[in-house]
């Protein structure tokens, strides 16, 4: 099933000053950006067609999957001045990079790469910056299963803020934490069929207008998660994940729970040793292959 990313936003709560241009999805989480955990989550679940809404700092996501570093997080052999991979990332990804504008909405990007997804009915969704550990076959089950036109992930409230009950005569009720009351966090993860392209105007919102057009339509279901969800929106919330990561506590690395078996191209590697070239850079047929022979359109 494909996978729509979008990371064209500004991340403005995430920057380091004026001179920092680099979009959120692109903030690093251990040795690598956000947007590479997000894409070995969907990977390791056997979803490895990416299409990448690209918008502000577009060079920045260009730049690391065109000089991507297999060696970085793999183990590696070093025999005869050739570098032998023990174990891959992303040998048997397809990525598209559109560009989707700078200033587009979620929706419209979403609408401007709709003819990337080759009119498959069904597809994923996900902004990029949200880390998780959600079993995600039994969210794309839940919905395949049911009549309805997209499903999003939903999560308890994060916040730590208080909710006061007050009386009109200023006297408190009670007080009561966000996280106790019976209310939902959209999670940022979704699975949608092509119906909620009708329900997107031009330059509209994906949750604002296709969502909530569908839950007037009884057309929405949700799938409750209570497990690990971390959002990024701060540096501080990056920062902790980071922190996490390097203390080994990253529960949304669900690849790091079994062995992966080592492939090219998805084809399991006898020996499990893929040869690569050059110090670092994949042969031809083990990189990541790029749509259209390029780097997207507009870019």
């Amino acid at each position: 099933m494909k996978v729509v990313l979008f990371c064209g936003g500004y991340g403005l709560r995430m920057r380091n000053g004026a001179a920092d241009d680099v979009p959120k999805p692109m903030a690093m989480v251990g040795p690598r950006p956000l947007i590479w955990h997000v894409m070995r989550y969907y990977a390791y679940y056997g979803h490895t067609e990416f299409i990448l809404c690209l918008g502000y700092g577009a060079h920045h996501i260009k730049d690391f999957f065109l000089t991507y570093e297999e060696t970085a997080s793999n183990d590696f052999v070093l025999r005869g001045g050739r570098t032998e991979l023990l174990s891959t990332d992303i040998a048997d990804w397809t990525i598209t990079f559109a560009q989707t504008g700078i200033e587009s909405p979620i929706g419209e990007r979403l609408r401007r790469v709709r003819h990337h997804l080759d009119g498959d009915e069904m597809f994923l969704a996900n902004y990029a910056d949200v880390l998780t550990d959600a079993p995600l076959p039994e969210m794309i089950d839940h919905f395949a299963g049911r009549d309805a036109g997209a499903s999003m992930m939903v999560v308890p409230p994060q916040s730590s803020f208080h909710c006061v009950d007050l009386g009109e005569d200023g006297l408190v009720g009670g007080i009561t934490a966000v996280s106790e009351l019976p209310l939902w966090e959209n999670g940022g993860y979704f699975v949608l069929r092509q119906e909620v392209f009708d329900h997107i105007p031009e330059n509209g919102d994906l949750v604002a207008d296709g969502c909530a057009q569908l839950a007037k339509r009884g057309r929405l279901v949700a799938h409750r998660h209570r497990g690990f969800w971390k959002p990024t929106d701060t540096v501080k919330e990056r920062a902790a994940l980071d922190a996490a990561y390097a203390r080994g506590e990253r529960p949304w690395a669900v690849w790091e729970r079994d062995g992966m078996p080592v492939t090219r191209g998805g084809v399991p590697v006898a020996g499990g040793a893929v040869p690569v070239a050059g110090g670092g850079v994949p042969v031809a047929g083990s990189g990541v292959p790029v749509a259209g022979g390029g780097v997207g359109a507009g870019a």
